[in-house]
């Protein structure tokens, strides 16, 4: 059997190398679902709770069923376990969670299709965790007010819809930079296709407000809670491309990268700053104090 796992919320493993999905099922037809990733790490996902609160959240927003949390809670812990046991010793994994609205032809009678996955971490993981990231800023074509005018744009939520995230990494690989930070139509930071930007000041941390538009990061909010506890400065507001240059340092946060430095900002080099093992390394305690 594959070192990959795939689960279904009745605890049943499932051959991940055989066909499981129907065609016509609304997550691979019209993008009609979401999903969450989380990080297996010491043999347990971390920040299970803060996964499970969103998922319900993004759910709420495309008026799916809601979410049976101990069920995913119990399969995710079953799941991580035994991606612990076949997998090499200490490595770690990549854990997904997809809820969609289940098959187009019971014409929205039928149940949701729900099921999560765990495989290896991607190699790039490693090396951005230890080199950092180029990012070019992109326009995303929404203002900041978009997600309170305009909620019919799910923007926020979680979904399955992601091909505009991935035109814009692609873009951006054949511009010759990693990574993107999506900028609003005024110009304000919003996040990145696959993270959450966050800027160091000092002591202080800084990232976009989820009202803009953005998607509640969950590493973000751990490590935030974390940096309150230990006398950290934190805030919420709209940042510009000048205060992320202006920072000490800023990053891309997400759930399995954990903490990317941004080594560059459209081709301009940012200094190392003395304070960047004591953000990673809060990123990674803050992971660490999930309870589950």
């Amino acid at each position: 059997m594959s070192h990959s796992i795939l689960m279904t919320l009745d605890g049943e493993r499932h051959e991940p190398d055989e066909p499981f999905l129907h065609a016509d099922d609304l997550a691979a037809v019209r993008g009609d679902g979401i999903f969450e990733t989380l990080l297996v790490r010491g043999g347990r996902a971390r920040c299970v709770d803060l996964h499970l609160e969103r998922l319900t959240r993004s759910a709420a927003m495309l008026e799916l069923p809601e979410p049976d949390v101990d069920a995913w809670r119990e399969a995710i812990d079953v799941a991580a376990e035994q991606w612990a046991a076949d997998a090499p010793r200490g490595a770690e994994g990549m854990l997904r969670l997809v809820y969609s609205r289940g098959r187009e032809s019971a014409a929205g009678d039928g149940p949701p299709t729900a099921y999560l996955t765990v495989g290896p971490v991607a190699d790039r993981v490693t090396a951005v965790r230890r080199d950092g990231v180029s990012v070019v800023t992109l326009d995303r074509g929404y203002s900041i007010d978009a997600a309170a005018s305009s909620p019919w744009q799910l923007l926020g939520a979680k979904t399955l819809s992601y091909a505009t995230n991935m035109a814009a990494l692609r873009h951006a690989t054949a511009q010759g930079f990693d990574d993107v930070i999506y900028l609003s139509a005024e110009g304000a930071v919003l996040e990145g296709p696959r993270s959450t930007v966050v800027a160091v000041y000092d002591k202080t941390l800084v990232t976009p407000p989820i009202e803009a538009g953005i998607l509640p990061g969950t590493t973000a909010r751990a490590t935030f809670e974390l940096a309150e506890k230990e006398g950290w400065g934190t805030e919420t507001r709209i940042l510009r491309t000048a205060d992320l240059i202006a920072a000490d340092s800023f990053w891309l946060v997400s759930s399995v990268t954990l903490a990317a430095r941004v080594t560059s900002l459209n081709r301009y080099a940012t200094p190392v700053a003395s304070n960047t093992d004591q953000f990673t390394d809060l990123v990674d305690r803050a992971i660490g104090d999930d309870s589950e």
